[in-house]
């Protein structure tokens, strides 16, 4: 999937403010992706949808008319009656119920970012498409305050220090390369690392589960 021209990323935008949302049709427009729409309520959201279903849907979560959680029970049953369409949750607010829910049906084609720790449009974008491609995008805020949430740890009792932290990175999304850069190691170590983690969290090799996905789950559910 690409960026610019033939088979550029479609994206419908939700979001209330007014600024907001024509900033991000600008920035998004000027970077080659194709919007859609642009609308400022869950109920257009969904008409937008239904109507052009995009590669994917940037939501915020406080949209009319409460301004509490529309956007999220919104972009749960969008994840159910349009599973092909990639979720970017983009809000200033961590909602750790319905965030649950929404990774409950799986993280592939999920992302969930808040508005203001993401300071480089160019990591907004490459996010944008990782979702729309069906990868995963994280904020580490949003990890850290899910796994706050859960109650359950038994799975991940068996991982290493380093283990967690290149599991907790797999789950921004990362690449093995963009890990090891992080940590500041070598790619071949994250490889044994990750391998590390999917046999202790006992996910052998399938002709149809994404290890990598199914381990982000298990990471959030613990």
């Amino acid at each position: 999937m690409t960026v610019e021209g033939e088979g550029a990323v479609r994206v419908v935008i939700a979001e209330d403010s007014a600024i907001l949302r024509d900033g991000l049709v600008q920035l998004l427009a000027d970077r080659g992706f194709v919007v859609l729409g642009a609308v400022g309520d869950a109920v257009s959201l969904e008409q937008a949808v239904a109507a052009d279903p995009p590669d994917v849907a940037v939501v915020d979560i406080r949209m009319p008319p409460t301004f509490t959680d529309e956007g999220l029970r919104t972009a749960i049953g969008l994840r159910r009656d349009h599973p092909e369409v990639g979720i970017l949750v983009f809000s200033q607010y961590v909602e750790t119920r319905y965030a649950a829910e929404l990774l409950a049906g799986g993280a592939a084609g999920i992302g969930y970012l808040l508005k203001d720790r993401v300071a480089d449009v160019a990591d907004f974008a490459e996010a944008l498409v990782r979702v729309a491609s069906g990868g995963t995008a994280l904020d580490p805020e949003v990890v850290t305050q899910l796994m706050g949430a859960s109650r359950r740890t038994d799975a991940l009792a068996g991982l290493s220090g380093r283990e967690r932290q290149v599991l907790a990175l797999m789950a921004e999304g990362r690449t093995n390369s963009a890990i090891a850069a992080n940590l500041v190691v070598s790619e071949g170590a994250v490889e044994k690392h990750v391998a590390n983690i999917f046999s202790k969290l006992d996910l052998p090799a399938t002709s149809t589960d994404h290890r990598r996905v199914l381990a982000v789950l298990r990471y959030l559910d613990g």
